[in-house]
């Protein structure tokens, strides 16, 4: 009871840790637009050391209100499936699926600024995709499920077939997330398997009742001693007659 009150308290804490990432979006493309003003520069600009910063602040840039829109949905229902199901093991999963999104990019990425959080979005699908495969409990396939629903164009995403966007960020999200899984996904232990009540009838049945047992134990003991006995008494006349023929 206890361990399910910890895990509810993470994924709560977690929650709003996501919801407070995503308003923090709005109030910066927002700003953005209120001031006329461009953030672009703040993306990931590939072998270009000035582009380095990108690799932390790129999320948090967005294009236009559609590109901002359509990446909050995404963050909020794969980041909600990936707390809900992984608690232990999102924190973790988040920072090294972000910093690859942006890693990957710098050092593989064309020559033009990279932005937005669709690379951490679909660092968290590969992540419930894979960690579902590895796994194989009810929980991580029903959330696995949800997640290819909803999103299951993203198995795609991470082919270069629209030039105006960057599948480099996708597909370098997405390694981080596949990464995640096999270093962290361990940290959230896997729910108990129910037993029915059939299964403990089946392995009672199996077994052979105790007044049994203990009577075949009794029954093989007095077996063995009565041999001993008969052994016993056929040995005693040849002793016997063995005897008598050495004193006649």
């Amino acid at each position: 009871m206890k361990t399910s009150s910890t895990e509810s308290n993470k994924v709560w804490r977690g929650l709003r840790y996501l919801w407070g990432f995503i308003v923090i979006l709005w109030i910066v493309h927002a700003a953005q637009a209120l001031a006329h003003h461009s953030l672009y520069y703040l993306g990931v600009l590939p072998q270009h050391v000035t582009g380095l910063i990108g690799i932390v602040t790129a999320p948090f840039i967005h294009g236009d209100w559609g590109h901002l829109a359509n990446n909050s949905l995404s963050l909020m229902i794969l980041g909600s499936l990936m707390w809900y199901a992984y608690p232990s093991a999102t924190k973790q999963s988040l920072l090294i699926i972000w910093l690859f999104s942006g890693i990957g990019v710098w050092l593989f990425g064309r020559e033009s600024y990279h932005y937005g959080a669709s690379g951490v979005a679909y660092g968290l699908f590969y992540f419930l995709f894979v960690a579902a495969m590895v796994r194989r409990d009810k929980k991580a396939i029903a959330v696995m499920l949800v997640a290819v629903l909803m999103y299951g164009s993203m198995v795609l995403g991470v082919l270069p077939w629209d030039a105006k966007i960057s599948f480099e960020g996708h597909l370098s999200g997405a390694v981080g997330g596949l990464l995640s899984v096999f270093l962290f996904h361990r940290k959230q232990q896997a729910p108990p398997v129910p037993r029915y009540d059939w299964e403990v009838h089946d392995d009672l049945d199996d077994e052979e009742p105790y007044w049994l047992t203990t009577s075949n134990e009794q029954s093989t003991e007095f077996a063995s001693q009565r041999y001993s006995s008969d052994q016993q008494a056929k040995s005693d006349p040849q002793s016997r007659s063995e005897q008598q023929s050495r004193s006649d």
